[in-house]
């Protein structure tokens, strides 16, 4: 049941006027949320959002601070950025949980309905491309919301994030829905083949989306390049391809990985792909229609048009380059993103 909500904003920082702390007041508690407005925002002009989720016991700014940071991105590829922050949760040591232990009433997925709204009314906001993301337990979360908020969630990516069996049982899909999975083979917390029972083995997640969403059933694979040979991990790309509206689903799967948000900055877990990259340039992709721009030809075919331009080169911390040597994130005038290594 839908319940009323007072809004509330509290300002957070200035980072010319575009980040801010708000609040809602939803379901009995004030709610938190984290909002950037990218710098060329205009009124005129509606703007994708994507939603950006915290694993368990986390918080939105240590997210955003220190793993999913897609600040950057949005200021040259032109969206809304979320973080919203859980509640703890009474029946797991009032740990910061998006999906709460039993016996419980508490669903966020209405919440996550009161935010879209929230912040539809006060920007231009283009409801068709309302994205979301997450990490570890913000990953399942990910999951919950295509299923269960289908008819506002265009497409979703998940990092690190299991599903619990059962999970999909209560999809009520409206229209074709890309997924992104991002997952380590040695993953400690949720098992890439779970044998004890609790959660679907990545293989099923994999097979029910492609399924739902009628991709052709042999995946392309594709290894990616070894750019970090010191972190103990290699990545290869699985995608099935050519589903309704030209969806597709990918897995990013992490040989040898763990439990973590990959990113060349980090000094542990995998560095040779940034998710934060290999998210937005999966979900931005797509429109509650599909793919945008699929018409009549298939998935490959679309993907070779050179329909982009090269708008901006940035280093991995963000800031315009000029160098032609090492890491360098070359953002097209069509949100997309590309890593490169140069040598020079």
């Amino acid at each position: 049941m839908k319940k009323q909500f007072l809004i509330l904003i509290i300002p957070f920082l200035s980072f010319g006027q575009q980040i801010n702390t708000e609040n809602i007041f939803y379901d009995g508690h004030n709610r938190e949320y984290i909002i950037y407005i990218p710098q060329a925002y205009s009124s005129l002009n509606p703007e994708p959002i994507l939603f950006a989720f915290h694993g368990g016991s986390g918080y939105a700014d240590d997210f955003m601070n220190y793993e999913a940071d897609f600040r950057s991105i949005a200021d040259t590829a032109g969206f809304i950025l979320v973080y919203p922050q859980a509640l703890e949760d009474p029946n797991d040591g009032n740990s910061t949980n998006w999906l709460h232990k039993e016996p419980t009433d508490h669903k966020d997925i209405f919440f996550v309905e009161a935010l879209i709204d929230t912040i539809a009314s006060s920007y231009n906001v283009d409801i068709n491309r309302i994205y979301a993301c997450g990490y570890s337990l913000g990953g399942m979360f990910s999951y919950e919301l295509a299923c269960q908020l289908n008819n506002r969630i265009t497409s979703i990516a998940s990092v690190a994030g299991a599903a619990f069996l059962g999970a999909f049982s209560s999809c009520e899909l409206t229209h074709p829905t890309s997924v992104l999975s991002i997952s380590g083979t040695n993953d400690d917390i949720h098992p890439y083949n779970d044998l004890n029972g609790w959660y679907f083995p990545v293989a099923e997640i994999n097979n029910y989306w492609a399924n739902s969403n009628n991709t052709d059933l042999t995946p392309i694979v594709e290894e990616l390049p070894d750019v970090n040979t010191n972190d103990g991990s290699t990545v290869e790309r699985y995608s099935w391809i050519n589903g309704d509206g030209c969806v597709s689903v990918e897995e990013l799967k992490i040989i040898n990985g763990g439990h973590d948000w990959p990113s060349p900055l980090s000094s542990w877990g995998n560095q040779d792909i940034n998710a934060n990259v290999e998210v937005w340039n999966f979900v931005s992709k797509f429109n509650m229609n599909g793919l945008i721009g699929c018409n009549t030809t298939n998935y490959l075919e679309i993907n070779h048009i050179p329909l982009k331009n090269l708008i901006a080169t940035v280093d991995l911390y963000g800031r315009e380059t000029a160098n032609n040597n090492g890491f360098q994130l070359h953002i097209y005038d069509d949100g997309s993103v590309e890593k490169k290594y140069l040598i020079k």
